[in-house]
């Protein structure tokens, strides 16, 4: 989804069952604070309420709470939901969570509480309010109303009686559906305490509260309808959407040793002192996705649907961009970048780009890759866009490099010495031999045979090995990097 919900497309989720009355009353409310001239007028809303067990009546959240609610805004974005309704203050102790894990702005009945009094009563300081214990201790309302503009007050204890936690779990609270009586008069008491200590205003930190405003009578300071507070406030559209976290998309399994070999790259390459700071990957192991190589040189099946729907995976799992770690796949992707909305990083372009960058000086540019790769002429056309040339080896090498690739004994089949590496050791002793100083490693197994970045001939001359996995492994962080500054990701 791009851009604001307008007016038309807005559609609301409220996660009803975690008090289901005082949902219900959330939820009529929005309806009444909606501004609408005839039923078609009114937004549109789903109200969502599923059996919850007995964990209802904790005081403290447990993780069936947690996982209810996630599941609900998950089901909420596939239904095309854009704000997500939370009406309990016990659950908004851990909104952080919740926002960390999904793209659907939350409204927060706190924040909402927090800039209703601000407007409705801008003198105010002293606020009283009526919350449970576990809100107490985890001084929710302190992490909004901030000194020293407010200060937070809760009713004291009478006896070993706490009032407010009493009259919402006692044996014949408020959680049982108990919405008079021994609650009311427990209430009571705790709000005479409050307006004894000075309080300015009255804030009910459960939402049941207010469903029982009649109950509790006039008071001498103001009582807030915190239902009718966020109601209001979700219907008005200031819920902000959570920030987002930049993703990487790997189509993986082509192959599966070069898809491990990139990601150990990214995380390596990646400077962080602790595992939060690394980057976020999302990885589509398809290792069923037609051999290219086959292919591009032979009558191999067509890998491009197979690689769009991994890529469309990765899409629809929120990656920004996505990462093919598969030299000869690259002959496919101008056939599918048109139908992304996200980019792919070209690992070719962004190596060619690097080559001309590192060095300034070289024009011919040795390339060993499978012979889909070379006869496809896509690592040519990136090189020569920039003014480079692509040498490539000879036939009888050119079959050297593709039986360490794909030979019984080669990289593919899980071996790294031996006769792979002897062939392919023969292929960059050709290349040098024709006066090459720099080769690019063009296809993503191969680093895994030679994984220094240099090569010493038998004559004692080096050469300069360059790792196209490690290129795009730091160009996906370097855009990775740029996000968090909220630079727009180019078209690769």
């Amino acid at each position: 989804m791009s851009g604001l919900p307008t007016e038309s497309t807005r559609k609301f989720g409220v996660v009803g069952g975690l008090g289901p009355l005082a949902s219900a009353d959330v939820f009529f409310k929005m309806v009444k604070a909606t501004s609408a001239s005839s039923d078609a007028d009114h937004v549109e809303m789903i109200f969502e309420q599923r059996p919850f067990g007995s964990a209802g009546l904790s005081s403290a959240p447990t993780t069936e709470r947690k996982l209810y609610i996630f599941d609900m805004i998950r089901d909420f974005e596939k239904r095309g939901v854009t704000t997500v309704v939370l009406p309990c203050f016990l659950s908004h102790t851990f909104i952080d969570e919740l926002r960390a894990n999904t793209n659907l702005p939350i409204a927060d009945i706190v924040e909402a509480i927090r800039s209703h009094v601000q407007r409705k009563f801008p003198h105010a300081r002293r606020v009283g309010v009526l919350a449970a214990n576990y809100t107490r201790e985890y001084r929710l309302f302190e992490k909004y109303f901030s000194s020293p503009q407010f200060e937070v007050i809760y009713p004291r204890a009478a006896g070993d009686v706490d009032l407010v936690t009493e009259a919402i779990y006692g044996l014949d609270g408020i959680k049982s559906g108990n919405l008079c009586g021994r609650p009311v008069e427990l209430l009571r008491s705790a709000c005479a305490d409050l307006v004894a200590q000075n309080v300015d205003v009255i804030v009910p930190g459960l939402t049941e509260i207010s469903l029982m405003a009649a109950e509790l009578g006039a008071q001498p300071v103001p009582v807030v309808d915190s239902n009718m507070v966020y109601a209001q406030y979700a219907v008005s559209g200031q819920a902000t959407s959570p920030a987002r976290v930049f993703k990487v998309g790997v189509v993986g399994g082509v192959g599966p040793a070069a898809t491990v070999d990139f990601l150990d790259k990214i995380v390596r390459n990646t400077p962080a002192s602790r595992d939060q700071e690394h980057i976020k990957i999302l990885v589509e192991q398809n290792p069923q996705i037609p051999d290219r190589t086959e292919n591009l040189i032979g009558h191999g099946a067509d890998p491009t649907i197979a690689l769009y729907a991994t890529c469309k995976k990765l899409e629809e799992g929120d990656a920004d961009i996505i990462a093919v770690p598969c030299n000869t796949a690259h002959a496919f992707v101008d056939r599918i970048q048109p139908h992304l909305s996200i980019p792919i990083v070209n690992m070719l372009t962004v190596t060619a780009q690097y080559l001309l960058e590192r060095f300034p000086t070289t024009r011919n540019i040795g390339v060993l890759a499978t012979s889909g790769t070379i006869e496809s002429g896509v690592y040519s056309k990136a090189l020569e866009s920039l003014g480079l040339k692509q040498v490539a080896p000879g036939p009888a090498l050119q079959a050297r490099v593709m039986d360490a690739i794909y030979g019984e004994r080669g990289v593919k089949a899980g071996f790294s010495t031996g006769r792979c590496h002897d062939d392919i050791a023969a292929a960059v002793e050709g290349l040098v031999a024709e006066g090459v100083e720099v080769i690019v490693l063009g296809c993503t197994e191969l680093p895994i045979l030679l994984p220094s970045g240099k090569y010493w001939c038998r004559n004692g001359v080096s050469v300069t090995l360059v790792d196209p996995t490690e290129v795009l492994a730091r160009q996906c962080i370097a855009f990775a990097k740029d996000a968090v500054h909220q630079v727009d990701v180019p078209s690769a």
